[in-house]
C-alpha cells in the first residue's frame, strides 16, 4: 500500500465546532423535539442509496464502523470488514464523495441490515480535512425506514486517512475518519428520529466512478 504524504488539509467550517459529549447529548435532546415536524417532508439532504455497479463492495482489510444509535433505533454497531460491505464513489458534478456502509444489527429477536451513507461535498481525492460538512442517511433495510439530515449543518466529518490502494481503476483509496452530529436524523416517512454523537469509520472510495 502506497501512503500519501504531505497531503494538504482542507478546512470545512469556520471556528471551533468541537463540543463535549454532554453538550452534544443536550443539543440532540433539544433538536429531537423538533424533528417530527420536519420528518413529513422528504429531506433535500438525503444521499441517494444508489451505488454504481462498477464499484467494488469489498471492504479493505482494516475496514470498520463503530457508533451507538439512540432514540428511534437503539443499537451498538461494531462492524468489521468480514461482516459488512463498503462502497464509495465520487458524487455528481464532482461534489465530493459518497461513502456507504452496510452491516447487521438485531432489533429485538429480528436480525436486520442497516445502511449508512455519508455525503461529504468538500472532500477531494487524496486529501484529508477537518470539520467537513456532511449529509448522513440511515436506512433500515427490509421495511423502508429512511432517516436523514436535512442538510450539512448538523453533522461534520474529520477525515484522518486517505491512502491509495491497489484497485480496479488505480483510483481506489482507503479512507478513515469520524463523523460528529449535533442534530438527530429525521425519519423521512414517519415521525421518529435516530441520533448519534460520533461515528468512526474506515472504508474505501473510488474516485473514478460516479
Amino acid at each position: 500500500m502506497q501512503k500519501i504524504r504531505h497531503i494538504p488539509r482542507i478546512q470545512g467550517l469556520p471556528g471551533n465546532r468541537r463540543v463535549t459529549h454532554s453538550t452534544s447529548m443536550a443539543l440532540l435532546t433539544v433538536a429531537a423535539l423538533g424533528v417530527a415536524a420536519c420528518a413529513e417532508s422528504p429531506s433535500p439532504g438525503a444521499e441517494s442509496p444508489e451505488i454504481s455497479a462498477r464499484i467494488s463492495t469489498d471492504c479493505v482489510a482494516a475496514s470498520s464502523l463503530r457508533t451507538d444509535l439512540s432514540i428511534g433505533i437503539r443499537a451498538n454497531l461494531d462492524w468489521g470488514s468480514a461482516e459488512m460491505s463498503c462502497e464509495g464513489m465520487r458524487r455528481p458534478a464532482d461534489a465530493g464523495a459518497r461513502l456507504r456502509f452496510s452491516g447487521p444489527y438485531e432489533n429485538g429477536e429480528e436480525k436486520k441490515t442497516l445502511t449508512l451513507i455519508l455525503g461529504i461535498p468538500a472532500l477531494k481525492e487524496a486529501q484529508i480535512g477537518a470539520e467537513l460538512p456532511t449529509n448522513v442517511t440511515l436506512i433500515e433495510e427490509g421495511n423502508g425506514r429512511f432517516f436523514a439530515t436535512p442538510d450539512t449543518n448538523g453533522c461534520w466529518t474529520d477525515v484522518t486517512e486517505h491512502e491509495h490502494i491497489d484497485g480496479n481503476s488505480g483510483q481506489d483509496y482507503m479512507i478513515s475518519g469520524s463523523v460528529f452530529c449535533v442534530s438527530p436524523l429525521a425519519e423521512l416517512n414517519g415521525s421518529a428520529s435516530v441520533a448519534f454523537t460520533e461515528l468512526a469509520f474506515t472504508g474505501r472510495v473510488n474516485w473514478k466512478s460516479q
